[in-house]
């Protein structure tokens, strides 16, 4: 069985305005909303979705521009565009009141949408997300300055520098899938570039975070090289009813890294 039947997810899709949104959704009870972050998409929840469905009714979209959902050359893919499409997406879907969860640049969009529709939200969950600025140099700031974006992959045989650098230990993976991925990023790599450039996270979520009224959790892996786990505590601080939670021994997207482990946290935070 698939992973995503293994967490009883079925595709779906959904036009939005000009974008046509592939997600996946299943499950029942209270709503969790998760968004994926920057070059990833809707199938990275699925090892922690599997233990999420028994007791509630999950969504995965590939926000616009990612997965299978339409990248379109002329549209721009900033943070408060991807929010409005997500809205769009959001009341489409007709969902009311729900929970919001995102990682990387998926958690600065969920960020800014809990800031901007706080009425929306029942809790957000924010792991390892984008858009705090940043206190110390890490290896992502300096791979940057060097002109080098080790998030975009230039060839096949960068894959695995990908892998190494996102994961503390990256999970196994079979060679065919490994080298289907790997081609399909290397296809997407130009589109990517344009993305990276308009979504340019800075401290897009350290602006808003006062203002964000929902339950916080902040969970955190304390090897992340993609962005300092020093974040963390920027966040907690700015954001009045929070709690943070940090990974020994994970990396940058703990969702996929440790699903069983960052699942466990996320239910007892939300229960």
């Amino acid at each position: 069985m698939s992973l995503r039947g293994l967490a009883g997810l079925s595709e779906k899709s959904i036009l939005v305005g000009k974008h046509t949104i592939v997600y996946l959704e299943g499950g029942r009870g209270e709503s969790i909303l998760l968004l994926h972050g920057f070059g990833a998409d809707k199938d990275n929840w699925n090892l922690f979705s599997k233990y999420l469905t028994k007791k509630y009714h999950v969504i995965t979209p590939d926000l616009p521009g990612f997965g299978e959902s339409s990248k379109i050359w002329s549209d721009q893919y900033t943070i408060a565009a991807q929010v409005e499409r997500l809205h769009e997406f959001v009341k489409k879907i007709g969902l009311k009141k729900f929970h919001l969860v995102g990682n990387s640049m998926g958690g600065l969009i969920a960020g800014v949408y809990a800031a901007t529709n706080p009425d929306e939200i029942q809790t957000l969950g924010l792991l390892d997300p984008a858009g705090v600025a940043g206190r110390e140099p890490n290896q992502f700031s300096r791979e940057l300055e060097k002109g080098s974006n080790p998030l975009i992959v230039e060839s096949v045989s960068e894959y695995d520098k990908l892998l190494d650098f996102t994961f503390f230990k990256p999970p196994f993976m079979p060679a065919p899938l490994k080298s289907y991925f790997a081609e399909i990023a290397v296809q997407r790599k130009d589109f990517y570039k344009k993305v990276f450039i308009e979504a340019t996270p800075g401290n897009q979520l350290e602006a808003v975070m006062a203002r964000i009224r929902a339950k916080t959790l902040i969970l955190w892996g304390d090897n992340d090289r993609v962005l300092s786990v020093s974040s963390a505590q920027v966040l907690q601080e700015g954001i009045r009813n929070s709690k943070v939670i940090i990974l020994k021994d994970c990396g940058h997207m703990p969702m996929l890294e440790r699903p069983e482990e960052t699942a466990r946290h996320y239910l007892e935070f939300i229960s």
